[in-house]
């Protein structure tokens, strides 16, 4: 087995005991896995601050990008159109799945290192009486910003537009009240800050803007309607077979997130290993590629040293061989790499990086 920790915005490190419990085989229609299912569903509901009737969870199998999928191609009905804030490859994806589904778009675009502005957005609304929702990412990994929804989400709210995030990397992490900040579907994953496997997607939706999607869907195995009303008939019962042993490694790793105090005792874990990670590489020569004020606890993008005479790959093989795998850049205009601080990572882990990238550096000058 390899004993080296994942630096990247997910799949992550996990503890021992997530993986441990995916030793036990479950039948889906089994009574106590379907109850397992529905304890997911009010758990999830519960940490985005709202609940039944107003809000519904559904879990969906496959990645994050089949979550966004199946609520983009559910929820943005035949004669609907969709404004979709992007600044980075996450939100651009989303436009690859609107033009692949058909589903009627248009976009806002700003660079890696800017946030869409909700003025912007107000704009867009008022000149584009068409549009009916608005998409947008939290935490884009691109470039590791944190945009702000809770101000989109009020002008979305105040326009009378459904208002759509993808949360996948932020969820579980940074603390997102849902109906405060006008979120009416909400994605993320097993995999990200709640620090379970790969294997599902879930999304938290109005449930009255869900209900009115019934027969709109353009997937079958994506139809988030159908997916949500299986659950909800058939008592946590999926539509196709799920993925059962990663659906009882996100029952344990919830579990575990109470334990260490919930989404605020997380998000303060990741904020630190963020900040001595920006604060050690900074002092290395390696500059964080974003403005601090709008940099996110998820991922930090770093560019090269003035004059660097290495590569990625060098670099990454050196440290992954110590114990670390670092993560390619994104950004497009910029030569950076980026550095994950989420899972089972700790400021302590943050130090011995830093330490292992200080050697790497010295033998590379040393070896001129």
């Amino acid at each position: 087995m390899n004993q080296y920790k994942l630096l990247t915005p997910g799949p992550l490190t996990t503890t021992d005991t997530v993986k441990a419990v995916m030793q036990v085989d479950h039948c889906t229609w089994d009574d106590d896995y379907k109850q397992i299912t529905q304890r997911i569903r009010a758990q999830l509901l519960a940490l985005g601050h709202v609940a039944e009737p107003a809000y519904t969870a559904v879990l969906m199998q496959g990645s994050g990008t089949f979550g966004v999928e199946s609520v983009l191609t559910t929820v943005v009905g035949p004669k609907d159109k969709v404004l979709i804030a992007a600044n980075g490859a996450y939100g651009l994806r989303m436009t690859d799945i609107c033009r692949h589904a058909g589903v009627a778009y248009t976009l806002y675009e700003q660079p890696n290192d800017q946030r869409p502005e909700a003025g912007v957005v107000a704009k867009y609304l008022a000149e584009d009486p068409a549009i009916t929702h608005v998409a947008m990412v939290h935490g884009e990994t691109t470039s590791g910003i944190l945009n702000d929804v809770a101000a989109v989400g009020q002008v979305a709210k105040a326009a009378g537009k459904t208002f759509i995030v993808d949360a996948m990397s932020t969820f579980g992490g940074i603390d997102i009240p849902l109906a405060d900040w006008g979120i009416d579907f909400l994605v993320s994953s097993a995999n990200k800050c709640i620090q379970g496997v790969p294997g599902f997607s879930f999304i938290l939706a109005n449930r009255e803007k869900l209900a009115a999607c019934a027969g709109q869907a353009r997937s079958l195995s994506l139809d988030l309607y159908d997916q949500w009303k299986g659950m909800e008939d058939g008592g946590g019962k999926w539509r196709f077979t799920s993925p059962t042993h990663v659906v009882l490694a996100f029952d344990q790793a919830l579990k575990e997130l109470e334990a260490e105090g919930g989404i605020p005792a997380r998000h303060a874990r990741y904020d630190e290993n963020q900040r001595l990670l920006a604060e050690n590489f900074q002092a290395l020569g390696f500059r964080p590629y974003l403005d601090p004020a709008v940099q996110g606890p998820i991922i930090t993008s770093f560019c090269y040293p003035e004059g660097a005479t290495f590569t990625f790959e060098e670099m990454y093989r050196y440290i992954k061989d110590r114990g670390y795998v670092l993560y390619p850049g994104k950004v497009m205009e910029a030569d950076t790499f980026r550095v994950g601080n989420i899972g089972e990572i700790y400021p302590e882990d943050i130090l011995k990086l830093s330490a292992i990238l200080a050697d790497f550096l010295k033998e590379t000058e040393a070896a001129q």
